[in-house]
């Protein structure tokens, strides 16, 4: 699997031939968006900078949107999406948190999650997290240090923070105690690398 980082909260994750992307980022927004075919895209809130559908199709590929709350299968891949709620953009909307079951790996998308009060159901739906994505630069989503220990609580192998600035970036790695951690360009792994880690913090560098 290899996950490259492509800003506010955008991520490519490949497996041989098979796409995901979360978050794409809209051309409506005021961050660079990247264009890059997908077979499936993930999209945890409805707003420009998160919510760009019309970056991920190339040519006569057409990715398989999802949007909001629900079971899906496609492709062998095995998706949640569970609610929540965030603040980003300065008003309230609804934030689907995904889970993602992807070769044998457990992937948990926060999206643009504003507030560590989640729903029961929502909660139980989280469990044996291999990689957790969280936002930690707040304005509306959740800041560094509660994102820190709402992302420790979780208890998953590798922490990937995103939608970030240097500040705080900066105040969630001291939380984590990792003040080294120096970006890598992207992220190569298998399910066996993920044997005794917990909790390490991964940072990507955007693409």
């Amino acid at each position: 699997m290899i996950i490259s980082y492509q800003g506010v909260q955008s991520f490519k994750v490949q497996f041989g031939d098979t796409i995901l992307a979360f978050d794409p980022v809209s051309k409506k927004s005021k961050f660079k968006a990247n264009n890059f075919g997908a077979d499936i895209a993930l999209i945890s809130l409805n707003h420009p900078d998160m919510n760009g559908v019309d970056q991920v199709n190339r040519g006569e590929k057409q990715a398989f949107i999802i949007n909001g709350p629900g079971e899906y299968e496609i492709q062998g891949v095995f998706i949640k999406g569970l609610f929540s709620s965030s603040g980003y953009g300065g008003s309230e909307h609804i934030n689907t948190i995904y889970t993602v079951n992807f070769e044998n790996m457990n992937l948990c998308f926060l999206g643009a999650l504003g507030n560590t009060e989640i729903p029961s159901e929502t909660k139980a739906g989280i469990d044996d997290i291999d990689m957790l994505f969280v936002p930690i630069g707040g304005n509306g989503t959740l800041n560094a240090a509660e994102a820190y220990k709402f992302a420790v609580s979780l208890e998953p192998s590798i922490i990937i923070p995103m939608n970030f600035d240097e500040k705080s970036l900066k105040t969630f790695l001291k939380e984590g105690g990792d003040e080294g951690v120096k970006p890598i360009e992207k992220l190569t792994i298998k399910k066996k690398d993920l044997e005794g880690k917990e909790g390490e913090i991964i940072v990507l560098s955007e693409q």
